[in-house]
Formats: C-alpha cells, sequence, structure tokens
C-alpha cells in the first residue's frame, strides 16, 4: 500500500504523501486520500502491519494510524509488541528453521557461489533470518530462479521475486502464522470478538499463503502475483494499478471492516 516514485500513474497527477525516508531522501509514498483511510480504518478494525521488511526497515515507515500494538515483520519471523520485538516468538520461530532443513549460512554460501556482480547489485542477510538480492533485471540469468527455487525447496527453503529482489526464505517463516498469533492474543486480551474475521492485502509471492488464509483478501493489479495470476476463492483483485491500487484497497479494508470487528493484516 506504499510505493516508490515509479508506481506513480503516468496520466494524471495524484496528491501524495511520503512516508517513508531513506538517507535523508523520501523513498515511499501513498495517496493523500490512502493516507486519510488508514487513519479512519484503525476505527473498526485492529491494523496489524505485516512485511517482509526487517524490523530496521518498518521502523523507517511512517504510516497514518501508527502506533501499533502488533506489527509482524521479517515475513512473520518476528512479532512486534509496541515495537520491540518479542523474544519468546523468535525463539520459537528459530527453532522450527533450524529444525526444517538447511541453516542460512549454508544457503547463503551456496548463494553467493551461484551470483556475480554482472547481474547482482546487493546481497543482503534480513534479521539473521533469510537473505536477498537486489538484481539488475535485465542481466538475471535466464532460469536462474526456477534452478535457485528447485534447490532450495529441497532443503526446506525457497526462492521467490518481488521486483527487483530475489527472496530466499525458509519455509517454517511466513506470515499467516504470526499474523495468526497475533490474532489469537488480540482475541484472548479481548481486543476482537471470537467471531471477529481477518483481512488481508497483499502483491507478492511471499504474501500468497497469508492472502489464502485470511477470510477476505485483496491484491492490486501489478506485482508478482499479477503475474502469475494468483487466485483464491476469498480473493479480490483490485481495478486499478500502481498507486492508485493503493488507494482502493484501503477503501476496501474500510468497507469490509464495518460493522463487525476484524484483523486487518
Amino acid at each position: 500500500m506504499i510505493y516508490s516514485r515509479n508506481a506513480f500513474s503516468t496520466t494524471a497527477e495524484v496528491p501524495t504523501v511520503c512516508v517513508e525516508h531513506f538517507e535523508g531522501a523520501p523513498l515511499s509514498f501513498m495517496t493523500t486520500a490512502a493516507a486519510l483511510g488508514m487513519r479512519h480504518l484503525t476505527e473498526p478494525a485492529a491494523v496489524v502491519p505485516t512485511t517482509t521488511r526487517t524490523i530496521e526497515q518498518f521502523h523507517r515507515i511512517r504510516l497514518p494510524g501508527a502506533p501499533w500494538r502488533y506489527a509482524v515483520t521479517s515475513n512473520g519471523g518476528n512479532i512486534l509488541v509496541d515495537g520491540i520485538p518479542d523474544r519468546h516468538w523468535r525463539v520459537d520461530v528459530d527453532a522450527k528453521v533450524r529444525a526444517g532443513g538447511t541453516t542460512l549460512s549454508e544457503v547463503s554460501a551456496e548463494l553467493r557461489g551461484r551470483i556475480d556482480e554482472s547481474w547482482v547489485s546487493k546481497f543482503r542477510v534480513a534479521d539473521d533470518l533469510f537473505c536477498y538480492l537486489v538484481v539488475r533485471l535485465e542481466a538475471v540469468p535466464d532460469g536462474f530462479l526456477a534452478e535457485w527455487d528447485q534447490w532450495c525447496r529441497e532443503r526446506g527453503w525457497s526462492a521467490s521475486q518481488q521486483g527487483r529482489k530475489i527472496y530466499t526464505m525458509p519455509r517454517a517463516v511466513c506470515k499467516s502464522v504470526a499474523v495468526a498469533e497475533v490474532r489469537r492474543r488480540l482475541i484472548e486480551s479481548g481486543e476482537l470478538a471470537q467471531d471477529s474475521s481477518t483481512l488481508a492485502a497483499g502483491d507478492g509471492a511471499l504474501d500468497a499463503e497469508m492472502l489464502r488464509a485470511a477470510d477476505k483478501a485483496i491484491r492490486p493489479r501489478h506485482g508478482e502475483l499479477e503475474q502469475l495470476n494468483w487466485t483464491s476463492p476469498n480473493l479480490t483483485v483490485t481495478q486499478t494499478s500502481g498507486i492508485l491500487a493503493g488507494e482502493e484497497i484501503i477503501d476496501w479494508l474500510i468497507a469490509e471492516s464495518r460493522p463487525a470487528d476484524r484483523a486487518v493484516a
């Protein structure tokens, strides 16, 4: 629901607000209407920002409606409670990753041996959980992603691409499990009714399981899931794409959140 400049409509000027700066420069934006909608969304729903971003990257964002009681970062590897990582959750995740297959260090070493600077501009390890590449799209070798994903899946990991980033992720780390845990806590604390439903939005392959697990879900008409033509019986697809799709998603979430309590991821 936040976008870089290259997601802006080329046919009309759209009023926007900057919600993220990096090294002093504006990086990510929402339409002004989407930003106002985010504030309204917190009234009927318990909003849980859920992202593949690291904890540090998430803290750069200034989303309207903050502060958040809960947030899910690192693709579900971390749950933040009032902005602080839940250590017990992370210990459990690390145990599942160790039991699930190859270690991060072994995967990273293998990946480094398969890449070079002619098409990879950055290699990053994220929150000691997973790694990702920032690539030059036009230079990625044919078949790299499929071959790398096959190697990973045989060892308890997977690979997927979101724009210029190629993620290598333990299969034990997923957003849907973390969102389900936050929902359980909200119900246990009385902040959500037992019969409350879950609404979810996302655009990448790493969001697919979370979208499928939600009672109702929405994705934009762009991104990795659009390229895959991914769908699900509970899924709505926006009419618009780019930054305007973010606005449409917020409107949909507000409409679906009333009148009953909802959890939104």
